[in-house]
């Protein structure tokens, strides 16, 4: 884990109030040619609970409009038109100086007890520390049996096991968000030979342009987690891509989808 990045990815979920309806979060230090999408994600879910009180978020749906700009704080409106005693919706507008950078739609719910069902396939087992990846947008240990970046043409999946940090059950959903913006473009690019996302910018463009994520009931952070994805299509100059985020355990706790821009030429 960085530290630095660690601490500077926490301090953007701390947003800070502007009035009853907006916030102003700070941006990541990175040394990345945009903002980052899933620090958008991150303080979309962070601003979306701290609207309605006594409930979790249970999805997220954001559209990203237009880059974003970096060392610029974002500043978000929130605007909650439904809430009722399971159920509320937030919708969300961030803006830097040059204008509306995404738009989202949360929605929050209290969890309830009752019968639970699921059928996905268990996880393998946690590879071992030699297995380790270095993402660097993720501040924290990641593990990998198969390369995101392949010059061989590979299938359109990917399994990466990530273990956020421990940090308050508040900031876990914002955490997952961010971590599950990282790697669908990557496995889009999987089966085509020779190109991998150190190409971006030379032999393609990519940019997130829609991104969900539904959460299928509290969690806490601190615990080995698998993001299985799969990108069943690219065509028309997109790529879709979707996912599960499973417990070492096996219980399903989140699932994503994302759709971005993928042109080759």
């Amino acid at each position: 884990m960085t530290t630095d990045l660690w601490h500077d990815l926490l301090g953007c979920l701390d947003l800070r109030p502007v009035d009853e309806h907006s916030y102003e979060g700070p941006s990541q230090r990175l040394e990345y040619r945009r903002l980052f999408g899933g620090q958008l994600l991150a303080q979309f879910a962070s601003a979306a609970t701290r609207s309605v009180a006594g409930m979790e978020l249970k999805s997220l749906h954001s559209q990203f409009l237009r880059e974003g700009r970096t060392g610029e704080p974002v500043a978000y409106e929130t605007d909650v038109p439904r809430q009722g005693r399971t159920f509320a919706t937030v919708r969300l507008v961030a803006r830097q100086r040059h204008g509306v950078i995404a738009v989202a739609d949360a929605s929050l719910n209290a969890w309830e007890e009752g019968p639970r069902r699921q059928t996905c396939d268990p996880p393998s087992a946690l590879p071992g520390p030699e297995c380790r990846v270095q993402l660097g947008l993720l501040p924290w240990e990641s593990r990998a049996t198969t390369d995101l970046d392949t010059e061989k043409a590979e299938p359109p999946c990917h399994e990466l096991w990530t273990r956020i940090p421990e940090a308050p059950r508040a900031a876990a959903p914002a955490l997952l968000a961010y971590a599950t913006d990282l790697t669908l473009i990557g496995t889009a690019l999987r089966p085509v030979a020779g190109v991998t996302q150190a190409d971006s910018g030379k032999a393609f463009v990519s940019a997130v342009t829609s991104h969900t994520v539904w959460f299928h009931g509290p969690f806490d952070t601190g615990r080995w987690l698998l993001l299985r994805q799969h990108s069943p299509l690219a065509a028309h100059g997109r790529c879709f891509g979707r996912g599960d985020v499973l417990t070492e355990e096996g219980v399903l706790i989140a699932s994503f989808a994302q759709e971005a821009l993928l042109r080759f030429g």
